[in-house]
């Protein structure tokens, strides 16, 4: 089966022609004068006219519709530091499910640069030409830095995904899953396994849907994140407890809910059986959990469980989240990706999953009957409803933090635009 795969996959990649991405023009450019306009002399009176009014540049130029998938290759999925070539086909296909999923004209930029200051510059310098930066695969701590950095630097959006995207999507699906069973974000207990990029971010987003810090416990690979350790860092030191605990085991006696951003099977059913009455479970480790699906619904069948593959229920998936936020973004012309964008986010994609499911999705996942649940906590990929949902919920969000610099006046037009365009 993985030998298949794997043929499979370099057959798709490599066939007909290398990678999954190509340019393709956009204005005719089949005669002399389609070409004297296109380039010389017609492209000087554009480029004079953004010389004068740099905001031109959205007028005359794709810089509206841009996104640039920067990495320098030091976390890539779960292969660690490959480096930047190797990381290429991961960003090709980022910028893929930028087109497809929201219209964007993505392009993947590598670069080779380990250190964060060289990083950033290089980041930096390149900016002009995009509307948005969607930073990817780069490791902690350093992506911390670099986030921040580029944030308050630019004037256009840049977002993590590795971050910021994963936290809306979890963020999403513990919204319904609290819903489901009747609890009240602040008093709910909450595990983190995992004190990276991808943790770190969620931490923040769940004191933004009412999960009290205090009541968060993290884990890293050496035992809890707690304020009794000297070897923390500043991004984990914000999250430590004050609890005199050390393992994994201890941290979750008793708690609520359970996320798991670290490596298969650290979760044993042992620890599972302490946990709540109907525990919450996301087991986001790919391509194993935490704690595999038939096992976790085997020791604790009155859970709700996600993990972060497409072949069981409740996929917690990023792609139901990037292309949408940057799409509402680059629609308003932000500044930036700011918190209440991301809520919105969050809650557009949670409010979704609640509403009747469209014939097509079923037909898409070859499915009878789906229906807000257990097993239907966050929208499925294919749903076409979530371009038009989430991005208008995240343009909203933009007007009313003040990131935007384009504010939409016709909603209903904006609404059957992101319907019209094609996926």
């Amino acid at each position: 089966m993985e030998t298949n795969q794997k043929t499979a996959a370099l057959r798709y990649h490599s066939e007909p022609r290398p990678g999954k991405i190509e340019v393709v023009p956009t204005k005719p450019h089949h005669t002399q004068e389609e070409l004297a306009l296109a380039y010389s002399p017609g492209v000087a009176e554009a480029a004079r006219a953004i010389a004068e009014d740099p905001e031109a540049a959205y007028r005359y130029t794709n810089k509206g519709n841009t996104v640039a998938v920067i990495s320098n290759g030091t976390a890539v999925l779960g292969l660690g530091d490959i480096g930047p070539l190797a990381s290429k086909p991961v960003m090709e296909g980022k910028s893929m499910l930028f087109k497809v999923f929201g219209g964007i004209d993505a392009f993947d930029i590598e670069v080779d640069a380990h250190n964060t200051e060289e990083f950033i510059r290089t980041v930096r310098a390149i900016a002009p030409t995009f509307g948005g930066i969607n930073l990817e695969d780069i490791k902690a701590p350093e992506c911390f830095e670099i986030d921040r950095r580029l944030q308050a630097e630019l004037e256009i959006p840049v977002m993590h995904d590795d971050q910021h995207g994963t936290a809306v999507i979890v963020a999403a699906a513990l919204i319904n899953a609290m819903k489901i069973t009747g609890r009240e974000p602040a008093r709910q207990r909450v595990v983190i396994n995992g004190a990276g990029a991808a943790a770190i971010a969620c931490a923040g987003m769940l004191s933004r849907i009412g999960i009290r810090p205090e009541n968060m416990v993290l884990c890293d690979s050496r035992s809890a994140v707690t304020r009794h350790r000297t070897d923390l860092n500043v991004y984990k030191r914000e999250f430590a407890t004050d609890r005199r605990i050390t393992t994994l085991a201890e941290a979750i006696d008793g708690a609520d809910i359970f996320i798991g951003v670290s490596k298969a099977d650290v979760l044993t059913p042992a620890m599972l059986r302490t946990m709540a009455p109907r525990p919450i479970v996301l087991a986001l480790a790919n391509p194993d959990p935490e704690i595999a699906y038939e096992t976790a619904h085997a020791t604790r069948p009155d859970l709700i469980f996600a993990t972060g593959r497409s072949d069981f229920p409740n996929q917690v998936n990023n792609v139901l989240g990037f292309p949408y936020i940057f799409r509402g973004a680059l629609d308003v012309r932000a500044r930036r990706i700011d918190d209440a964008m991301k809520l919105a986010a969050a809650h557009a994609l949670a409010e979704l999953a609640r509403e009747p499911v469209p014939t097509s999705v079923l037909r898409a996942y070859g499915l009878e009957h789906l229906e807000f649940g257990r097993d239907y906590l966050i929208p499925k990929p294919f749903d076409p409803r979530l371009r038009c949902t989430v991005a208008a919920a995240v343009a909203r969000a933009a007007m009313k933090s003040g990131s935007a610099r384009k504010p939409i006046a016709d909603w209903d037009a904006y609404r059957e635009q992101l319907r019209a365009e094609p996926m």
